[in-house]
């Protein structure tokens, strides 16, 4: 088991990883739902307002594959545009190449959407982009650049986002990503609180 496992189980919930192991019984959430060095007694300590606001925010990192400067870009990047920032945070994390082509069930893991991205294999309004953090907008035209990679990678019959529209492995991002649209469990409230302190 390595740190992706680990994660999930610090966290109490399936992050999603490791891709398909994450579906599988292999699950570490699945087979061990005590945190990683918890005691055998199961008792865990209540944490503090200030420990539930850094474990969400760790929890996002971690699904997202962000590390601290890059979420606290983003998160200013947030805070700076007009709208609740929670919901505009997740909507800038949506919204970025790498999570875009895990959501299209291109890649079986974030990890690898951002592996794929940054060897060049998808391009944005026909352009390659190997940028995994680049941010796409309404409108914009996702396709990869060889479809027998993608054919190889892709996961079956994903359930698409409905501010994402997919034919044919050629894909558009028609809406921004509503939070009722955005199914990770992440409180992105305490996340703001965090950062307001």
């Amino acid at each position: 088991m390595d740190n992706k496992c680990e994660n999930c189980r610090k966290f109490g919930d399936k992050l999603f990883l490791k891709g398909e192991r994450c579906m599988s019984p292999k699950c570490a959430v699945t087979r061990r739902a005590d945190p990683p060095g918890a005691k055998k007694s199961g008792r865990r300590r209540k944490k503090s307002e200030y420990g539930l606001q850094l474990q969400e925010k760790q929890k996002a990192k971690a699904e997202y594959g962000l590390r601290e400067r890059q979420f606290r870009n983003t998160f200013v990047k947030a805070a700076k545009t007009t709208g609740a920032t929670g919901e505009v945070l997740l909507q800038n994390l949506e919204l970025r190449l790498d999570n875009v082509v895990y959501r299209l069930g291109w890649v079986k893991s974030r990890p690898q959407g951002r592996e794929l991205v940054n060897h060049g294999h998808f391009k944005v309004n026909g352009k390659k982009v190997d940028i995994p953090s680049y941010q796409l907008r309404v409108k914009d035209i996702i396709e990869p650049a060889k479809i027998d990679l993608v054919k190889t990678t892709a996961v079956d019959k994903p359930v698409i986002p409905g501010w994402l529209k997919e034919k044919a492995f050629k894909a558009e991002v028609v809406a921004l990503p509503e939070r009722t649209d955005i199914d990770t469990p992440i409180e992105e409230q305490l996340i703001v609180e965090f950062y307001s302190r």
